[in-house]
């Protein structure tokens, strides 16, 4: 009915205005969806208050939801043990001796650690406090410095495992297992086309880097190397053992926080204070994605009762436009929102029209998973929001705003040209998962 369309736009609109006052996502999603399954159902309040009772349970008892605190564990304790300086130093000594070395040193050392923490947040600051004042002493220029920092950080939502592809897993009803494979190309890909957005930097401006530092000696490499091998060993083991069958997503998130942790001990690390923190910081993180997605899993009847997707699709399919030309629309879309809103919040914002929209076109969902945490990726660097940057700036006071923008768009076209090469070859993303998992 057009009436129930129209509180549906009304119900975004206020969605919006509560985002902007900088309400918390999981509050404003749950406000607007209760009262707008209150106002739309027929059965009004009984049904906001199953809906309440029963999402929000269905969301704090999905077993798949236990991969989060695990591997967001991993990564807290990955820090407190020094590992994630022990990444930085191997990657410092394999290419350090490159011009702009210690910046692609950054991306490598973000590539890694983001395959134990998952999050974007924690791949910057974690390699920022190690790498910026590295590439400090060198007299690197702030706009590099921190710009690498930044946009390698958000490699933590498209590297397995990514706190991003599990929301969009579970908003979206598909496999985690396979969305984790179908981001280790993408991720090695894109962490490639940074390190070449460098060496293209350098070369145009090589007033940004010094001079090459002298190269390290093959013993020293290997010696640095096997100061990482417990970082190293436990994203082998987590990621290989997904890819091999050998055990699940939330088994491997089990088996590397286990011996993320184990690593701790041996390395002599575990001290109660630091492990408190790591421990409080991974609840916190934890509360706060359960707490969005209760909020997204009451907003979603609310926009299904409205008949919204319905009335876009029907209103898109009378464009005449081709498949490709409303996956751009959306792409596009998607970098606009980036700009000023969250990650998380475009995710529980928009899947519920874009889904049913995209696969009437037959698009792989598990491919536009792939692109669409691409895209959020982007809006973590963007002006004005881009959290990313504000991480970085909190690591660097000294260094303004605009320097450290500055430095990020080289990599804001480089996940540009990472979202064409997937559209034009979907077999970047999904090479590994149909090889693991079957078409």
């Amino acid at each position: 009915m057009p009436s129930d369309i129209t509180t549906g736009i009304i119900g975004f609109a206020i969605l919006l205005v509560l985002l902007a006052i900088r309400v918390p996502v999981g509050t404003a999603m749950l406000a607007v969806g209760a009262g707008g399954i209150w106002f739309l159902h027929p059965r009004g309040e009984v049904a906001v208050f199953a809906t309440l009772a029963g999402e929000t349970f269905s969301v704090s008892s999905l077993y798949s939801m236990t991969i989060l605190p695990l591997f967001v564990l991993m990564g807290n304790l990955s820090g407190v043990s020094g590992m994630s300086r022990d990444l930085y130093s191997a990657a410092h000594a394999w290419f350090g001796h490159l011009k702009g070395g210690l910046a692609s040193s950054t991306i490598v050392g973000c590539a890694g650690f983001s395959a134990l923490s998952g999050s974007s947040l924690a791949s910057a600051v974690t390699m920022g406090r190690v790498a910026i004042p590295e590439m400090k002493r060198f007299h690197y220029s702030d706009s590099l410095s921190t710009g690498s920092v930044a946009a390698g950080g958000t490699l933590g939502i498209l590297i397995p495992p990514s706190a991003g592809f599990v929301i969009y897993a579970i908003l979206t009803e598909e496999s985690i297992g396979r969305l984790f494979m179908a981001g280790v190309l993408p991720g090695l890909t894109l962490m490639g086309l940074f390190i070449a957005a460098i060496m293209i930097q350098v070369s145009r401006h090589p007033e940004l880097a010094p001079d090459a530092l002298p190269k390290v000696s093959l013993p020293e490499r290997l010696r640095a190397l096997a100061r990482a091998r417990w970082i190293i060993g436990i994203v082998v083991i987590t990621v290989g053992g997904i890819y091999g069958g050998v055990f699940s997503a939330v088994e491997a998130a089990g088996i590397g926080a286990f011996l993320a942790f184990v690593a701790t001990l041996m390395r002599g690390a575990f001290r109660w204070p630091e492990i408190k923190k790591a421990m409080g910081d991974t609840l916190a993180s934890t509360a706060t994605t359960f707490y969005i997605l209760m909020g997204a899993f009451v907003f979603t009847p609310f926009v299904a009762l409205s008949g919204i997707p319905d009335a876009l699709s029907g209103w898109v399919v009378s464009l005449g436009a081709g498949p490709y030309t409303v996956l751009i629309i959306c792409l596009l879309a998607l970098v606009v929102l980036g700009t000023f809103m969250e990650g998380f919040a475009i995710l529980v914002l928009t899947l519920p029209l874009l889904q049913p929209l995209l696969e009437g076109y037959g698009f792989d969902m598990i491919w536009f998973g792939v692109l669409m945490v691409i895209v959020l990726e982007m809006g973590l660097i963007s002006p004005p929001v881009g959290i990313n940057v504000f991480v970085v700036k909190g690591i660097a006071p000294d260094v303004p705003m605009n320097t450290i923008f500055r430095g990020i768009w080289p990599f804001w076209f480089a996940m540009a040209a990472m979202i064409i090469l997937l559209i034009l070859f979907p077999q970047i993303a999904l090479l590994l998962p149909n090889s693991m998992f079957g078409p």
